[in-house]
């Protein structure tokens, strides 16, 4: 059945203006990963996750991704964690800062994660589970959503046992990528495992894993969109088209901008480095050019070098920067120097 992906759809009360998400990814879903996502097509963009053992110890950077822009929303911010007592406190603070969904991550697969209880260990503490998602949809008024993977072993079906429970726990919406924790990103998503899930309960089911085209897309795009928003527009419209160079840099300078006011020009550095390559790959630039950026000091010589080996993204910048609120008319009330790291 062909999916019309314009389509709104609710999570609670919280209307979804299309139904393509972009998922939570670590080091990747800054605040100029989520603005650009919106920009291109998605109904939903997420934060990566933060610990709610941060959230509770004030941890400058962690109360960072708490800083939420107007034009980012709906925004779902994901917390992770094990005890249901700081996970509803973290949550809480969520809530506060603006956000108009709160995620619980039991699926994230990488150890530091899954060491400490949280993540997909929690597939097999179902008990647990439930009693965070209690815990965190009784301390907050906004939908309470939940990200799981099939199970922690491969060939798991763990979520559909897990699933239902999670939903008369309070889960307004699940979102499944089913890979085993074991898988990490290998292998294929067995997305027959998804439809089972969404036949057994009565709340939106987001598809994540392996969406890269509209052929594979309710779906949650990831990786394919690194570098690449194009592909959302892609995924929504049927619409391959390549954008031209211009388009390309101008994006890519855009996006670094926006990060170095986000993160403060140090954190930017080191950050923006894998974007480079992302944005610049698939054959649109030489791989020379790319390793070149990386090795340039400042990122001020990263956007000169840009723009002189493509004149014409300055117009095609020019043009975008016409269009964004300003940074005072869409900022809600943390101090950047919170999110800079001081």
């Amino acid at each position: 059945m062909q999916v019309n992906l314009h389509e709104t759809w609710h999570i609670g009360p919280v209307e979804i203006p299309s139904r393509l998400v972009l998922a939570p990814m670590a080091g990747v879903s800054v605040q100029a990963f989520r603005r650009q996502g919106r920009r291109f097509g998605a109904g939903l963009v997420c934060s990566e996750m933060v610990s709610c053992a941060g959230l509770q110890h004030g941890n400058e950077r962690t109360l960072g991704y708490l800083r939420i822009a107007a034009d980012e929303r709906p925004l779902a911010v994901q917390i992770f964690g094990s005890d249901p007592v700081v996970m509803a406190d973290a949550a809480a603070m969520v809530e506060e800062a603006g956000a108009d969904i709160v995620d619980i991550n039991f699926g994230c697969p990488v150890k530091k994660v899954t060491k400490t209880g949280a993540g997909a260990t929690l597939l097999d503490e179902p008990d647990r589970a439930c009693r965070v998602v209690e815990a965190v949809a009784s301390a907050v008024s906004v939908p309470v959503t939940v990200k799981l993977r099939r199970g922690l072993e491969n060939g798991s079906r763990a979520c559909l046992s897990v699933g239902p429970r999670l939903v008369d726990a309070g889960a307004a919406s699940l979102t499944l990528h089913p890979r085993s924790a074991k898988q990490m990103y290998t292998g294929a998503a067995d997305h027959a495992l998804t439809a089972e899930l969404v036949s057994l309960v009565d709340v939106p089911v987001v598809a994540s894993g392996d969406i890269t085209s509209r052929a594979r897309a309710h779906v949650m795009v990831g990786r394919a969109a690194q570098g690449n928003p194009w592909a959302l527009q892609e995924i929504l419209e049927g619409d391959g088209v390549e954008p031209s160079r211009e388009e390309v840099v101008a994006e890519l300078v855009l996006f670094m901008r926006e990060t170095v006011r986000e993160l403060g020009e140090h954190r930017a550095t080191g950050f923006l480095k894998k974007f480079y390559g992302w944005y610049l790959g698939r054959g649109r630039f030489p791989r020379a050019f790319k390793a070149e950026l990386t090795q340039l000091a400042t990122i001020s010589e990263v956007e000169g070098r840009l723009l002189a080996a493509v004149p014409g993204a300055r117009f095609v910048l020019s043009r975008l920067e016409e269009t964004l609120p300003q940074a005072d008319e869409v900022l809600l009330d943390l101090p950047i120097s919170i999110y800079g790291g001081g």
